[in-house]
């Protein structure tokens, strides 16, 4: 009886449909517009090496958007230097991000992607500094940045 319903509830699973975001593309779509690393990155939930991304000097005030979809994300006031080698921000723009449990490397993070186009922004930590606490660890290939 338990092999059944476990056989039952991972069939069900995998007819779950993906979360219907607001801009789709087809992966080809996808691929034509992205470089490998950012394909790798906001598709497949990739991470860029720490250090590489020229937004996580950027220091001017403006807005950082989803490169996928132009979605303004983070406000630069938000943004700090964390020391970890990834943009960093203690918060998002309202109705910006949205989160899920990632349990891969054994351990359970908070992953966050843009609600719009779903890309994959990077993870949410409980280590950053006032007033939320909050540390955004987002990977710069994922965002295009706006000055004001």
């Amino acid at each position: 009886m338990i092999r059944r319903l476990f056989l039952l509830g991972s069939a069900a699973a995998l007819a779950t449909p993906a979360a219907a975001f607001e801009v789709t593309r087809s992966d080809a779509e996808w691929r034509a517009m992205l470089s490998d690393l950012e394909y790798k990155v906001m598709r497949r939930e990739g991470t860029e090496r720490a250090f590489t991304s020229p937004l996580n000097d950027e220091k001017r005030a403006g807005t950082f958007l989803c490169r996928g979809c132009d979605l303004p994300l983070y406000d630069a006031a938000t943004k700090f230097d964390s020391g970890t080698g990834w943009p960093s921000f203690y918060e998002a723009l309202p109705n910006a991000v949205e989160t899920k449990a990632d349990r891969s490397l054994f351990m359970v993070r908070t992953e966050c992607h843009c609600r719009r186009c779903g890309s994959h922004l990077g993870h949410i930590f409980d280590d950053g500094p006032a007033p939320t606490g909050k540390r955004h660890c987002i990977n710069g290939v994922s965002l295009t940045f706006r000055s004001a």
